[in-house]
């Protein structure tokens, strides 16, 4: 296997995990229009704007920022899916070039029930629907978790995202590949809002997916997953699992403001905290994060 400079362990750093703009949804929620709705988007541009700003001004600077799906509001084939991508990708251009951006597919972004054309039409405007990148000495796998909630009627990619993801998850945990300081993993929808063996619910994903997830995610060290798709904070560590779920930059569903999370990566520990906009913006993120990017 080719040694990447990124698969060596440099020392800490952050990155930014971000989920939901969702553009459209604000109007449809106060509408009482979630299915159809969604014709206006101007507020959900503004606060990705504003989210921008905050991030081009962070020093050091943020190794990536992960938008963890629900990138827009309208599903795939409705009349303004195609006006919300191109306003959402004219904000995101104004992002420090130097810091990369990683997209994450949501259930808005695929539908509910995906299909073969519309993880296509995800891939040609945002890129692969999952895929694993190194940070640093830190192994990130990036989930399609449509696939886990729905698949019915694209059998054949859930199938080659399993095989995918159990081959990632294998050299994870072999002793012959270089060892990852961390493994991480983002996916649209939660394993679960509270605790492992919660419910049912539209929130989350379903108890056998989400227990034989745990259990290979668990074998193979994987630290924490991080999501959105709640559009509030919620999570908790179990097992040595951390279950981050993160509020969104667009609606707010719940008590919690606009905001990201600064996620800093330590030898020993992944440590994360949800900054408001407002906040990230006006004074950088907290200063007992920042202090452990000097350890």
């Amino acid at each position: 296997m080719h040694r990447d400079a990124e698969h060596e362990w440099t020392g800490p750093f952050f990155f930014i995990q971000a989920a939901d703009p969702q553009l459209g949804l604000m109007k449809a929620w106060r509408d009482g229009d979630c299915d159809g709705g969604g014709e206006e988007w101007a507020e959900e541009v503004e606060l990705t704007k504003q989210a921008v700003e905050a991030v081009n001004q962070l020093r050091p600077r943020p190794r990536f920022v992960v938008l963890c799906g629900d990138l827009v509001h309208a599903m795939p084939d409705t009349p303004f899916r195609e006006g919300q991508e191109r306003d959402l990708k004219a904000v995101l251009k104004g992002t420090d070039p130097t810091i990369p951006l990683v997209f994450v597919s949501g259930n808005h972004d695929l539908g509910n029930t995906p299909t073969p054309r519309t993880v296509e039409q995800y891939c040609s405007a945002w890129g692969n629907d999952y895929f694993s990148f190194w940070v640093g000495g830190v192994l990130c796998l990036v989930l399609n978790s449509q696939l886990f909630y729905d698949a019915s009627a694209c059998p054949q990619l859930k199938e080659a995202q399993e095989t995918w993801l159990e081959e990632q998850l294998s050299r994870a945990s072999s002793s012959k590949e270089p060892k990852p300081k961390h493994v991480l993993v983002f996916q649209h929808i939660p394993l679960y809002l509270k605790t492992p063996d919660e419910e049912d619910d539209y929130f989350n994903l379903q108890k056998t997916v989400r227990q034989n997830l745990l259990d290979r995610f668990k074998k193979a060290g994987v630290k924490a997953v991080f999501s959105g798709h709640y559009h509030r904070n919620a999570g908790g560590c179990h097992g040595g699992l951390d279950m981050v779920v993160s509020s969104a930059i667009g609606c707010q569903l719940g008590e919690d403001t606009h905001g990201v999370r600064v996620v800093v990566v330590t030898a020993d520990d992944v440590i994360h905290r949800y900054h408001s906009l407002e906040q990230l913006r006006a004074g950088g993120m907290d200063e007992d994060l920042r202090k452990l990017l000097q350890a």
